[in-house]
């Protein structure tokens, strides 16, 4: 039997890693080990190892059983699944140029109209047009809509928004949804489009979750005091208490990303800074030095 490497060493992620930490790792990959632009000798086998890693880690429930079984759960006749593996899926190889593929579907469907999701890709190797402007092996098998890219700015991702856009010529009015995510894909009736979200000053996002950092002062947090703090929806006034420590991470439930569709919300999460004052007034130093001997 051969050996497989660990799907998350692949990628070069934790096992904890979040869906945007998989899908930034996978992309990474994807680039540096794309036969097209790596001419390696390995190349080949690296971006099949981790395209393959990707599928099995991108889906929650095959992350689950793999996390449980490892490599058994998706081999046949393992005990976890029956014939096809645990999820009924049916794996076909196909042949792109000189290079080799294993497509694997679960559902009873055939090709990339099965409804599996790779984030934002109809199939696995729609990632050929994305980066590099190639076919996708599965091209001729179902007629593919037209692909679009709009790029938005963190609250407009995040709070959702309706844009007027030109396509083929024709003003269309589009409801893009709260939430979405940079490299998000939305299926309109006519069209794809690719959602590019452009990075914050203050907003780091993480999944649904929220990060900000704030700075106060030290006799701020050695008394304790109210700071105001800017979330997705409004500003909140937020209690610091006496003693607070440099780096404290302040959690605000439910005040983070809206899931796009419609399974919660994530939180926000405060990061304390501590600013110590460079210089001091003669006075400021006699307080802090009788402060220091007390």
């Amino acid at each position: 039997m051969t050996t497989k490497r660990d799907f998350y060493e692949i990628l070069g992620v934790s096992k904890s890693a979040s869906e945007s930490e998989l899908k930034g790792a996978y992309r990474k990959q994807a680039l540096l080990w794309h036969p097209d632009r790596n001419k390696s000798p390995e190349a080949e086998g690296k971006f099949k190892e981790v395209n393959e890693a990707y599928e099995i880690l991108s889906n929650k429930e095959k992350r689950s059983a793999y996390d449980q079984f490892g490599h058994a759960a998706f081999e046949p006749g393992s005990g976890f699944g029956g014939q096809s593996g645990p999820f009924g899926g049916q794996t076909k190889n196909y042949r792109q140029g000189p290079f080799n593929y294993t497509y694997t579907t679960y559902g009873g469907g055939e090709g990339p109209d099965i409804g599996f999701d790779f984030n934002g890709f109809s199939d696995p190797f729609e990632i050929f047009s994305q980066f590099f402007g190639g076919q996708s092996p599965f091209g001729g098998r179902a007629q593919r809509k037209p692909r679009y890219g709009i790029a938005l700015t963190f609250m407009e991702a995040a709070r959702g928004i309706e844009k007027e856009v030109v396509i083929e010529g024709k003003k269309n009015k589009i409801k893009i949804p709260a939430g979405v995510d940079d490299g998000t894909t939305i299926n309109f009736s006519d069209f794809l489009l690719s959602v590019e979200v452009k990075p914050d000053a203050v907003f780091k996002r993480d999944g649904l979750d929220v990060y900000i950092e704030k700075e106060i002062t030290f006799p701020q947090a050695a008394l304790g005091t109210i700071i105001i703090v800017s979330t997705i929806d409004n500003e909140v006034n937020l209690r610091v208490r006496p003693g607070t420590q440099p780096g404290t991470m302040v959690r605000l439930k439910g005040q983070g990303i809206k899931d796009p569709n419609g399974r919660g919300r994530g939180d926000q999460y405060i990061k304390i800074k501590v600013k110590v004052p460079e210089k001091l007034t003669r006075k400021q130093r006699e307080i802090l030095e009788e402060f220091e001997e007390s």
